[in-house]
């Protein structure tokens, strides 16, 4: 088998680029025009041109699920066959790992296994939320509108987590910053203001001296500061990954001043779409919770929701035990009632996701808008103690000399 990188036009006769794998150029072509699909240029990729299959961070990623979801459901609702599309899309997916899954998805079918089982047996590329979905799909007969659905939340899933990276990246970027010019400053600016300090035959400032004490233990010392702090989040990731850590950074992560709000209202955009799309699945609503603790990134939602899954099993009504929690919003509590009362609990927490939705996005912006005075005033506190650290034992002299 070759990989081969064609462009080519669809029945729209817009032009596709991508690569097909296929055991010589012939078979390639006529691949392509199963697809319908219009060879314009097939060439045999080499070293240079062939797609590297290197991974960073998840191996499939949410925006690639969201596309997935796309395309199979187009195939399907055009006729095609779940076979059929599951080849097509293995030969035109970008992502090398998910392209692999779904070949072997496609020849566990083959064998007489079903979609969400062959699914289950990649966890990497299709999560238990998705699995459970198209097993529910598959059982009720609604596949095609379940594949909708695993669109739409994968779609705001990779919106929420593009939002949530570009509001961090401006705060690490200048933290990792100051951290660098504060160090530049005590390793190599004050260092050299030390002789001058010494010459000047004055009584240096408190400041001075603390700046300079500071300096001469970070020159001498740089290894052991570097390898504390190596050492010091090695050991939080270790402690982060037991029960216990995993509790307290899900405590501190919702009380945080700035990024608090922003991480609760995270989680109820999370919970509320997940648990109203697993309803539509039509899975029962304690299966549906407890799957859909396992997808809260932040423990101390997850334990919560495993807990409202037991008072649910007990008859406890699903608003009750979500108020007794008193991590919910009043909107969740509220909305989730009128969903109980009124028999539409799916439409409700889509409704609130909806609202979470927006609400994560303001947010954002607020969060970003308070950020950046903030770092800034900070990062210029730093430098500022520093410069002044140089420049008062100067004053102090030029005083001096005033009073002579």
């Amino acid at each position: 088998m070759a990989e081969f990188n064609y462009v080519a036009l669809n029945a729209e006769g817009t032009e596709e680029k991508g690569t097909i794998v296929a055991d010589n150029r012939d078979m390639a072509l006529a691949h392509l025009r199963e697809q319908e699909l219009f060879p314009v240029k097939v060439d045999e990729a080499s070293f240079a041109t062939k797609d590297l299959d290197i991974q960073i961070g998840d191996a499939v990623s949410p925006r690639d699920l969201s596309v997935f979801c796309r395309q199979l459901n187009s195939m399907l609702s055009s006729g095609v066959t779940i076979l059929a599309s599951l080849g097509m899309l293995s030969e035109q997916t970008e992502n090398k790992y998910l392209a692999k899954s779904l070949k072997e998805v496609e020849e566990n079918i083959m064998r007489g296994e079903t979609l969400a089982t062959s699914m289950r047996a990649h966890p990497k590329a299709f999560p238990d939320f998705m699995v459970n979905m198209v097993a529910a799909g598959e059982a009720s007969g609604k596949l095609e509108l379940i594949f909708v659905r695993l669109a739409e939340f994968y779609e705001r899933s990779a919106k929420t987590k593009a939002m949530i990276k570009k509001a961090s990246i401006y705060p690490i970027i200048v933290c990792i910053v100051a951290v660098i010019v504060t160090a530049i400053m005590l390793i190599k600016v004050v260092p050299s203001y030390t002789a001058m300090f010494n010459d000047l035959g004055v009584e240096l400032p408190w400041i001075t001296k603390a700046v300079v004490a500071a300096s001469d233990f970070l020159v001498a010392y740089w290894y052991f500061v570097l390898g504390g702090i190596i050492a010091i989040v090695i050991a939080m990731k270790a402690w982060h990954s037991t029960p216990d850590g995993k509790m307290a950074k899900g405590r501190v992560q919702i009380k945080l001043p700035v990024f608090g709000n922003l991480n609760v209202k995270t989680a109820c955009s999370l919970f509320s779409r997940t648990l109203g799309t697993l309803i539509f699945s039509g899975l029962g609503l304690q299966e549906a919770l407890v799957i859909t603790a396992n997808t809260m990134q932040n423990e101390v939602f997850k334990r919560s929701l495993l807990q409202t899954s037991e008072d649910v099993k007990q008859g406890i009504p699903l608003s009750v035990s979500l108020k007794r929690s008193e991590l919910y919003p009043p909107m969740v509590d509220y909305m989730v009632a009128i969903g109980e009362e009124t028999g539409e609990l799916e439409d409700m927490l889509n409704k609130c996701a909806d609202y979470y939705d927006e609400e994560v996005d303001m947010a954002t912006q607020s969060m970003m808008a308070a950020l950046e005075p903030m770092i800034i005033l900070l990062l210029a506190g730093v430098v500022g103690v520093i410069i002044a650290a140089c420049l008062a034992p100067m004053v102090r002299m030029y005083q001096s000399l005033g009073n002579l």
